[in-house]
């Protein structure tokens, strides 16, 4: 069924369990994400981030994504990610999704406020919900790596006045995670988790999941992390099904696709079961 992200997020918040958000920017990985996610009646999210548009657009993600969820038989949260121009995430809104993230980060403090509380009224108006980022999670690598990533770090007090006035639904949090694959072992700050959740009383959500540990894991939705973003996992998984696919000589599309979606579905249940989330749907 299609839902939003408070559908999901906020009886995580009270169960103490954290739900999966999974990148899926084509068929094979929507399939592989939403029949694990029945599989193990857990509720999950699943949608596509402003970056990954040059790899499939909104409108084509729209047309396989949300009649997908609509028709299983778990809560399914459509959710825009990293939305970074208003015009992007109003599309998204109109093509049926039912959460953005307007990712305005980057921005000064007072026009970060600004931009997401219109946004955020906006999101409501739809019968969506919205996401902020507060900080800045940067990447392991490239164009978007941070000379000094503590620099970006989510302050709590500020967290709190930000959840008050930008009326969000959920919060992205800068706590030593990033994008991408981590080159380094990542060193979260859990107390931070824990302070911004005491203080904002919201779900928190942590960006740059893939190449965590377990133990990271299971501290940081213990500490208040409600919403987990996955996509280089299941990226690689993919390319990894079709290469077993190959050495086994799966020689068509039509044999390489089930190990393709097989070796995703593996990634996309051990995360569900990792963040607690199977059988809370």
């Amino acid at each position: 069924m299609l839902v939003n992200m408070n559908d999901v997020l906020l009886p995580a918040m009270a169960g103490g369990y954290g739900v999966g958000f999974f990148n899926a920017v084509n068929l094979e990985m929507a399939r592989a994400v939403i029949e694990a996610a029945e599989e193990m009646q857990a509720p999950v999210m699943v949608g596509t981030a402003q970056i990954l548009l040059s790899v499939t657009e909104l409108e084509r993600v729209a047309e396989y994504l949300i009649p997908m969820a609509h028709k299983a038989s778990v809560p399914v949260c459509v959710h825009y990610d990293h939305g970074l121009t208003f015009a992007r995430c109003v599309e998204a809104l109109k093509l049926g999704f039912t959460s953005v993230m307007y990712d305005c980060s980057m921005a000064p403090y007072e026009e970060n406020v600004e931009r997401v509380a219109q946004m955020a009224k906006i999101c409501h108006a739809f019968g969506a919900t919205v996401e902020g980022e507060l900080g800045h999670v940067g990447d392991t690598a490239g164009e978007g790596r941070l000379k000094n990533p503590s620099d970006y770090f989510t302050q709590p007090d500020t967290a709190e006045d930000f959840v008050r006035r930008t009326g969000v639904d959920s919060l992205a949090v800068a706590v030593g995670n990033a994008h991408g694959e981590y080159i380094l072992e990542p060193d979260l700050d859990f107390e931070r988790i824990a302070a911004i959740a005491g203080r904002t009383k919201i779900p928190l959500v942590l960006h740059g999941g893939s190449g965590l540990s377990n133990a990271d894991f299971h501290k940081a939705v213990q500490k208040g992390i409600c919403k987990v973003n996955i996509f280089t996992d299941l990226d690689k998984a993919g390319r990894l099904g079709l290469e077993k696919g190959l050495a086994e000589g799966a020689r068509t599309m039509t044999k390489l696709i089930p190990y393709e979606i097989a070796a995703m579905k593996e990634v996309a249940a051990e995360k569900i079961r990792l963040f607690g989330s199977a059988q809370k749907a």
